[in-house]
């Protein structure tokens, strides 16, 4: 039986070949054996996603020094068949992962989504956006949001200004590479997160600098805390393969 059962996802149920494997399956985009085999549920640090042992709510990097968001829920490890995926979902213009790929994340974050006021989706830069032509995070962010039955707002954070990819750089150089880049929304967006809980959604979590200066430019607006959901995880400081834009 398919993890992704309930009325939540019944708009999904319609047959469709399966994104990693090809056999026609229901729910539509991802079968149940490719589920069970590439997506199984495993201990992750609740504040990054990291993997960690059985029992253990905080990896070594969290216990010395918390992210200014809250808690991470991530749908899979960035691994085979989902960093192809996202791949080509993100860079190749494949828009029919969207559905899917938010699916999966919406069963992951459905048990956090309760404390949950808005979903908002990690901006691209201007000009990152004009070539692209969409941003996958928001892609996947409204999709979620309309399946978690929670509102979903593109507008309560500004990226001002497009950044050399993050793997590039040393590690003491990513905190100022990203600092002040982003910024909330306007008066009304600001009005909005007063003493909300803003779940932030993006597509790839790699060193959690992208996340943590986001979360900063919303909790500067007033917002109560910042969950974060992704679609993948890395291994620590692990640069994805087709790490080249953001």
């Amino acid at each position: 039986m398919s993890p992704f059962t309930g009325p939540a996802f019944a708009r999904w149920r319609l047959p469709a070949p399966c994104g990693v494997c090809g056999t026609w399956s229901q729910p539509a985009g991802l079968c149940a054996d490719c589920l069970r085999r590439f997506a199984a549920a495993t201990t992750r640090c609740t504040r990054c996603a990291l993997r960690v042992p059985p029992e253990v709510s905080l990896c070594g990097d969290c216990i010395r020094e918390l992210p200014l968001f809250e808690r991470t829920v991530a749908a899979f490890d960035y691994a085979f068949p989902w960093d192809h995926a996202i791949a080509a979902f993100k860079f190749r213009g494949e828009l029919q992962w969207s559905a899917p790929l938010a699916r999966a994340l919406a069963h992951a974050a459905q048990g956090h989504g309760q404390a949950v006021d808005y979903v908002t989706a990690v901006p691209l830069a201007d000009s990152r956006l004009r070539t692209r032509g969409y941003n996958q995070a928001w892609e996947i962010a409204r999709r979620c949001a309309a399946t978690l039955g929670l509102p979903a707002r593109h507008d309560l954070l500004h990226r001002l200004r497009d950044t050399p990819q993050q793997m590039q750089l040393k590690r003491d150089q990513r905190d100022a590479n990203l600092r002040g880049a982003f910024m909330p929304g306007d008066a009304n967006a600001r009005r909005a997160v007063q003493g909300r809980c803003v779940a932030l959604v993006d597509d790839v979590m790699t060193t959690g600098t992208t996340a943590n200066e986001a979360s900063r430019a919303l909790l500067e607006a007033g917002a109560r805390s910042v969950h974060l959901w992704v679609l993948a995880r890395t291994e620590r400081d692990t640069a994805p393969a087709d790490a080249t834009i953001a």
